[in-house]
């Protein structure tokens, strides 16, 4: 309802003598919090918050005297303005990039980062950052070298390739591939490999705008040998094999073995390329995933093949190059190499995860240690974690542990799962949907009496109503925190 005429205008006038009295920037800036703030944070920063805050005051004034029939009597309050221009500043400083602890039992998560990394990976990373490094120079001979050299030697001895070099993910991996070896040329492709990926990331544009030609051949579910060797001609370049790690095609399916297109490649004097995506170094088979060994794709003769580093390589975003010397030279040798390489902190996590593989400490990795763990020991910490959280509940909430599975993510062995034991969690007080925000969203639950609020978002998953925790992504010593975040959410 709209204010009466002769209650309009002195709603207006409150509102005037309310925004009359409301202090200059420059006045605010000088009061003692305030040029504290400016000292320790950077005055433009403490100015621009300042101005916003006044913005949102003045808004607020005059929206009130235009909808309001009873005026608030309340005039400019100093503390709460210096209170609000701190946060602003405070969260204009803070880092967007933050810790989250992963609870979905998706193990190779994208949206959270995929695979973490080793502890040796963090250290070698701090200290390349903290100092100079060899980066680019032979010590030996004290004269300018190649940053191929850190992680290629260890590729190589890893996979039995020739020689390996690394840029910044396996979609320039796949780019800088087509457009070194195949550019204004042929490539030919099963049907049944012109996968699309995750954020629309399709085998079939990344070609197009490598500069090369695709050749199709076969049919979606079924393409022979012959059907490759149909399809060379003298504008032929490369044979492309594409692992399907993000989906399976089942039934009626053929296609011929890498070590029969290998010998057609031989026969025609044509380089065979295989993409592995996901890039298995480790044999898996143990924890029943079948997911093919990126050296064995060398040893049946690949001329070259691509994946990536931070799948089930479990190290840092990069793209794997590997293969044949003289293949591998010429595709460093393209002039995009060089905007595509990658940088010295990477090359420091890449070269610590791969020397964990070489000794054989596939446990110090992460995201394989993850996929390694029995469901016998996630049930063990499940029971645990449920014992103790149970005290700390109110009545009318059920934890209950039943067995269920993980998955690995990331775009890999998308129909493989890992048996694990999960913690459902319900209350008639919240839903799951409403337990699933107040654990993603800690700060919502700090103005509610008697809570300890958690400051590390959880990230869970919701089945059957209930809200779901998957301790296999979590790490032990991350449980206390879980358990903390969920008496908050479940308050």
């Amino acid at each position: 309802m709209n204010p009466a005429p002769e209650s309009a205008a002195r709603l207006q006038q409150d509102s005037s003598k309310r925004l009359r009295a409301i202090p200059s920037v420059d006045d605010l800036l000088l009061q003692p919090s305030l040029a504290a703030l400016a000292e320790k944070s950077g005055r433009g920063l403490v100015i621009q918050a300042v101005r916003n805050v006044l913005a949102e005051f003045r808004a607020f004034v005059k929206n009130e005297s235009s909808q309001s029939a009873v005026p608030s009597l309340e005039a400019f309050d100093l503390a709460h303005f210096e209170a609000r221009v701190a946060a602003d500043v405070e969260a204009a400083l803070a880092p967007s990039l933050r810790r989250v602890i992963n609870a979905t039992g998706v193990v190779l998560h994208t949206n959270l980062g995929r695979a973490p990394l080793s502890q040796a990976a963090r250290e070698q990373i701090n200290a390349t950052a903290a100092t100079y490094s060899n980066l680019e120079y032979d010590v030996a001979r004290g004269e300018r070298g190649k940053r191929d050299v850190h992680t290629g030697r260890l590729l190589a001895a890893l996979l039995g390739a020739e020689s390996a070099i690394v840029v910044n993910n396996n979609a320039a991996a796949v780019f800088l591939v087509l457009n070194a070896l195949a550019k204004g040329a042929e490539v030919i492709v099963s049907r049944g490999e012109l996968i699309e990926i995750g954020d629309g990331f399709r085998i079939p544009d990344i070609m197009n705008e490598s500069g090369a030609l695709l050749r199709e051949v076969g049919t979606t579910n079924r393409t022979r040998l012959r059907d490759y060797e149909r399809a060379i001609t003298d504008r032929t370049r490369l044979l492309l094999r594409v692992h399907p790690s993000n989906f399976r095609i089942t039934g009626f399916t053929e296609r011929p073995s890498l070590a029969e297109l290998v010998a057609l490649g031989e026969r025609f004097h044509l380089p065979v390329y295989e993409d592995l995506g996901s890039g298995c170094i480790a044999d898996l088979s143990a924890q029943g995933i079948a997911e093919p060994v990126a050296r064995a794709s060398c040893e049946a003769g690949a001329s070259i093949i691509t994946f990536s580093g931070d799948k089930l390589l479990g190290g840092p975003q990069a793209g794997i190059i590997a293969g044949k010397k003289e293949i591998v030279e010429r595709i460093r040798a393209n002039p995009l190499f060089r905007a595509l390489r990658v940088d010295k902190l990477t090359i420091a996590a890449l070269e610590a995860t791969l020397q964990s593989y070489l000794r054989g400490a596939l446990d110090e990795i992460p995201a394989l240690r993850m996929i390694r763990i029995s469901q016998q020991e996630i049930a063990a910490r499940a029971q645990n974690f449920c014992e103790k959280l149970r005290r700390e509940l109110a009545n009318d909430v059920k934890v209950e542990i039943h067995p269920g599975f993980s998955v690995i993510g990331g775009g890999s062995t998308p129909d493989q799962q890992l048996p694990t034991t999960l913690i459902a969690i319900s209350t008639p007080r919240h839903s799951a949907a409403q337990l699933e925000e107040r654990l993603r969203k800690p700060q919502a639950l700090s103005g509610q009496v008697g809570i300890s609020t958690p400051s590390t978002p959880v990230i869970s998953r919701i089945e059957d109503k209930r809200l779901i925790i998957d301790l296999r992504t979590v790490h032990p010593s991350e449980e206390t925190e879980v358990a903390s975040a969920l008496i908050a959410a479940l308050a």
